[in-house]
């Protein structure tokens, strides 16, 4: 009940034109009520025929219009008269509030307010060396290193193609990954998730394009700062509307999931933006109990994401008996790419090491090789020419 209640008075804020909304709903309504007399006339012409028609269920009566209720009606036309705060979120300076508008009894306004539409406003229209550190080398270790993997031929295709930022990584895939693809990046605690999401998106606005971040488990300035730690001026990259970073806690986001994907392909398009990352779907997915909830929702959720037009990363934690899988199960069979981050503890646990693999990516060849990779100060670099031992 709670989506329903929110959908309607998010869709109704964006209405653009309200008069001719309720212009229309009038002249409907003018026009039921005219069918009506219409139909009391052939009802009083044809009693036997009519007592026939009701007295047999099986036999719908088209003949009798689907005339709302007066207090439909009502309000129907009291959410045509509410204010606009979304849409004037889109308007003016980046962080400047929303307009207040009504507010539903779920208290949803302030999220979306505060929170997910005034991320997006303002913005105009688009325009180390390797070390030996457990792995076997055959030539120049680190990021940027010559030679690498086996080049196969690229994967035949006029999809458009992108990198993804890490330097080591998008050599592993031959050609790139497709555009407007959904991505996710699986791994245990401390494996770098939401590093690879904001590298991706460096990638993006190093490239001239806008991104969005969303994330469900860190505050927006936590985000800057960890950016900022990378080099990464995300801070300036939001000033100047190329970004946009909205926190969000994950039950309201569960409890508004309805309004935010059918809002958010358009937000997404008016802002311009070509990567998006969500970070993380392991957070959403807690807020269902019963699986077949979950995947219904989370199934919803990805197809609004692909409606949206961009390049879309999102991370998951890693089940804890399987580190292969997501947390719980679903995410992988629902998006076009999967990459698994997780760690290497050999038997004689001298020294815990991250490894990278790929595990699928439709309609592009990549390498199947499970190669080591490092957090540094610049991000994540995959040692192209290093092999586990």
């Amino acid at each position: 009940m709670a989506d329903d209640e929110d959908g309607d008075w998010f869709e109704d804020a964006f209405d653009d034109e309200p008069d001719a909304a309720n212009a229309a709903e009038e002249d409907a309504t003018d026009a039921d009520e005219s069918d009506a007399d219409e139909n009391d006339t052939e009802t009083n012409a044809n009693d036997e025929e009519t007592t026939d028609s009701i007295a047999d269920d099986s036999v719908p009566d088209d003949s009798v219009p689907d005339d709302p209720s007066p207090s439909e009606q009502s309000v129907d036309t009291a959410e045509n008269d509410t204010d606009d705060p979304f849409g004037d979120a889109f308007d003016g300076d980046s962080h400047q509030p929303a307009a207040s508008g009504a507010a539903d009894s779920s208290g949803q306004d302030d999220l979306f307010d505060d929170d997910f539409a005034n991320a997006f406003g303002g913005a105009p229209s688009p325009g180390g060396d390797g070390e030996d550190f457990g792995f076997d080398v055959d030539g120049d270790v680190g990021a940027g290193a010559p030679g690498g993997f086996d080049t196969d031929e690229e994967y035949e295709s006029d999809i458009p193609r992108i990198d993804l930022g890490i330097d080591g990584l998008d050599d592993m895939i031959q050609g790139g990954v497709p555009e407007r693809s959904l991505i996710v990046a699986v791994g245990g605690a401390g494996t770098g998730k939401t590093t690879f999401g904001l590298q991706f998106l460096n990638e993006a606005i190093q490239n001239g394009d806008r991104a969005v971040f969303i994330t469900l488990e860190e505050s927006r300035e936590r985000v800057l700062e960890s950016a900022a730690d990378k080099g990464w001026s995300f801070q300036t990259h939001e000033e100047e509307g190329r970004l946009a970073i909205i926190d969000i806690d994950p039950v309201e986001m569960a409890n508004s999931l309805t309004s935010i994907r059918n809002e958010l392909p358009r937000l997404v398009e008016e802002f311009g933006a070509t990567r998006l990352v969500l970070d993380s779907v392991s957070l959403l997915e807690m807020m269902y109990d019963e699986q077949s909830t979950r995947r219904t929702e989370i199934y919803d959720f990805t197809k609004a994401l692909k409606d949206a037009g961009v390049t879309t990363m999102l991370t998951s934690e890693a089940s804890e008996d399987n580190e292969f899988a997501s947390r719980h199960g679903i995410i992988e069979y629902l998006t076009d790419a999967v990459v698994v981050l997780r760690y290497i503890r050999p038997d004689d646990f001298r020294e815990t090491r991250l490894a990278v693999e790929i595990q699928k990516i439709r309609d592009a060849n990549h390498s199947r090789e499970t190669k080591p990779y490092e957090i540094t100060h610049q991000g994540i670099s995959v040692y192209r020419q290093a092999n586990i031992f």
